[in-house]
């Protein structure tokens, strides 16, 4: 009896302890409970709901419409039109081949597209949306959003769409946009600027499109959307509207622009035209050019080989990287060194026996052509070589390459364009430095005297000698050239300048300005390029030029015997109106030959159109026809009638030329040999 009373408490009391076990281990539970909910409820309650609504809401970035391009009379050269596009992100949409056996079902794809998508697949990554097709229009977007649930990955979405309504017309100027690509990117994220450019495909490239990207990309804006647990969209919680680019308003006048393309009539070469008051770049054309819509989406290989194996080389801007010696157009710039520096006086006869004899070796004019007693005037108007050889040791080349660097000679400009080539103005120094020669690096007398006809180390671009040309008209005043005239605010549409001040001036005296613009308007009267403007209803001043693209080490030029890439380059610059000018031209004919004959009359093309819808004074076309209303002053040298012949082009010395400078396109060599100096 005892036994079973003690079996039983001890019973009980292992009961107790179970119980009391189990309400500790159900307490515990709960507290673990009540502590792991008290921690996703309060303390992690921010970051967990921030991950919910991610989960629940999807944010779309919102591209903004790109800002269009315009000339000064708003005629458009880069615009945006809406379209829709087929996109895919390759891992959503399952196997491709599958892919393209079904949806051109429903959307026409061509081959181009399907190989276009592939190569795009293979350069990015699964979850990248990769464009499929571009163009859709109304019908086969319809017919794709009745079908859309049977292909996921793929979506229809309407995007905005660059277009170049010009072609070819300025192509150089605008440029073109392409796709992003991985430099792109970085660059981009180096500059704090990817977010910017979420759910954008495109950034510009080449031309006004790349140099100005920051101002007519505009902001990406973003829409925050209820989404289901498969993506679908339910509504729209919050929209920020992107803001649209700005609009850019050239300096450009597309009339002009087009005349002074055709005017080359299928020849390579450059021109560039200013408007001196302003530093406005009226044309700027470089021949041949190319269509920029063939890059918008990608070009194909076909065009591509067309375009890059090319010996015109269309896509090389020439007014801006092309450099070349720049022949007699120098000329007036050294008669104004040798006023200016008062090494010569504009009325000191020096006689020009048809060559220049230094060293013992001779220099001769083009053709031998003898001038006698020869006046700075006359030697600009008949393009007399001898006394240009004869200013060269006078002045020297350091006094003569700090003269023409405040014309922008061999310096970079600062145009809205990128890739601009600072040249070659040739200095002691520079020589010094482009060498690593010791004896190449010695300066030789002789090679003064062939820069100071344009040629030897001189290499400048098209745009420096039509902005020395423009700073020349304007009496000194540089203005600083430029193609963007004003930016747009596509909201309220006003425009702010981007140029409006003189960057300096440069001290001349008026009276050497004024010399060297009667010989230059001479030149064009009774010079080398009378023929050109012949009955022109306006006063042009002008000088013309040739230059050598290789060097005939003392033999004689013949054109028809040499293959026509190694035939001289045609070189005009001038300004009008003469007394007033309101345009200043500088214009390249590669391998063209004469510049008389052949850059001046494409010049007189330009001015013809220019100056009829920009008429002179009614005092200048008188005396441009030989009427004037003041007693004609006195007969000059210059009035009296050159040679027949229109050749600028100086002959080589007799000795064998000095290398070539290195990093010089189509440089010249004309010079004398080893002349002590």
């Amino acid at each position: 009896m005892f036994e079973f009373k003690k079996t039983g408490q001890q019973q009980r009391q292992r009961f107790r302890l179970r119980a009391w076990v189990a309400v500790g281990l159900v307490f515990a539970c709960f507290g673990l409970l009540s502590w792991r909910l008290w921690q996703l409820q309060v303390e992690r309650h921010e970051g967990l709901a921030a991950r919910a609504d991610r989960n629940r809401i999807a944010v779309v970035p919102i591209p903004p419409r790109r800002g269009e391009i315009v000339d000064r009379n708003g005629e458009v050269l880069a615009r945006n039109y809406r379209t829709y596009t087929l996109e895919v992100v390759p891992a959503q949409a399952g196997p491709l081949d599958e892919l393209f056996k079904t949806l051109p079902q429903l959307v026409h794809i061509s081959p181009a597209d399907e190989r276009r998508f592939r190569r795009r697949v293979a350069e990015s990554s699964r979850y990248a949306s990769v464009v499929l097709r571009n163009n859709l229009n109304e019908t086969e977007a319809s017919w794709f959003a009745a079908h859309a649930f049977r292909f996921p990955g793929v979506e229809l979405k309407a995007r905005w769409v660059r277009e170049y309504p010009q072609g070819p017309v300025a192509a150089h100027v605008v440029g073109y946009i392409g796709r992003i690509s991985e430099s792109d990117l970085e660059t981009l994220e180096a500059s704090g600027q990817l977010g910017n450019y979420r759910g954008t495909d495109v950034i510009g490239k080449k031309g006004l499109e790349k140099t100005w990207e920051h101002v007519l990309h505009g902001r990406t804006g973003l829409e925050e959307v209820e989404v289901t647990a498969r993506g679908r969209p339910v509504r729209t919680l919050r929209r920020i509207d992107p803001q649209p680019g700005a609009n850019l308003v050239l300096s450009l006048d597309l009339g002009l622009q087009r005349v002074a393309e055709e005017a080359f009539a299928g020849q390579r070469g450059a021109l560039v035209a200013i408007e001196p008051a302003t530093g406005d770049v009226l044309a700027f054309v470089s021949q041949p050019s190319f269509d920029p819509n063939l890059f918008i989406d990608g070009i194909d290989v076909e065009n591509w080989k067309l375009l890059n194996e090319s010996p015109d080389h269309p896509l090389i801007n020439r007014p801006l990287y092309g450099t070349y010696p720049i022949g007699s157009t120098y000329k007036p710039f050294v008669a104004l060194a040798a006023l200016e520096l008062g090494k010569r006086r504009a009325h000191e006869r020096f006689y020009d026996p048809g060559y220049y004899e230094f060293g013992g070796q001779r220099f001769r004019n083009a053709g031998s052509v003898a001038y006698g007693m020869t006046d700075m005037n006359r030697a600009l108007v008949v393009s007399s070589d001898t006394y240009f050889y004869s200013l060269g040791p006078e002045i020297g080349v350091d006094a003569l390459h700090d003269f023409m660097k405040p014309f922008g000679f061999g310096q970079l400009t600062g145009i809205d364009l990128e890739g601009e080539r600072r040249g070659i103005l040739p200095s002691r120094e520079w020589k010094r430095s482009a060498y690593k020669d010791r004896e190449q690096q010695r300066w030789y007398a002789g090679e003064t005297i062939s820069v100071a006809v344009g040629q030897g180390y001189n290499s400048f671009t098209l745009l420096q000698l039509a902005q020395a040309t423009a700073v020349l008209a304007n009496d000194g005043v540089y203005m600083k050239p430029h193609l963007v005239r004003g930016v747009q605010d596509p909201l309220n549409g006003s425009i702010e300048p981007t140029v409006s001040e003189p960057s300096y001036r440069i001290p001349l005296k008026q009276e050497n300005v004024d010399l060297i613009k009667r010989a230059l308007n001479d030149v064009v009267k009774v010079g080398t390029a009378r023929r050109a403007f012949l009955g022109a209803p306006y006063n042009v001043a002008g000088k013309t030029g040739t230059a050598q693209v290789y060097s005939l080490r003392g033999g004689q030029y013949r054109a028809n015997e040499i293959d026509e890439r190694l035939r001289d380059h045609a070189l005009f610059m001038s300004f009008a109106p003469a007394e007033k000018p309101s345009i200043a031209i500088a214009l390249i004919v590669e391998n063209g030959g004469w510049g008389g004959s052949v850059a001046a009359p494409v010049a007189r093309k330009v001015y013809d159109y220019w100056l009829s819808r920009n008429p002179a004074d009614p005092e200048q076309i008188r005396q441009a026809q030989g009427r004037p209303s003041e007693p004609a002053p006195a007969p000059a040298m210059s009035d009296v009638p050159p040679p027949a012949t229109d050749t600028d082009r100086p002959p080589p010395a007799d000795p064998a030329p000095v290398p070539r400078a290195p990093g010089v396109v189509n440089a010249a060599r004309v010079t004398a040999g080893s002349i002590a100096p």
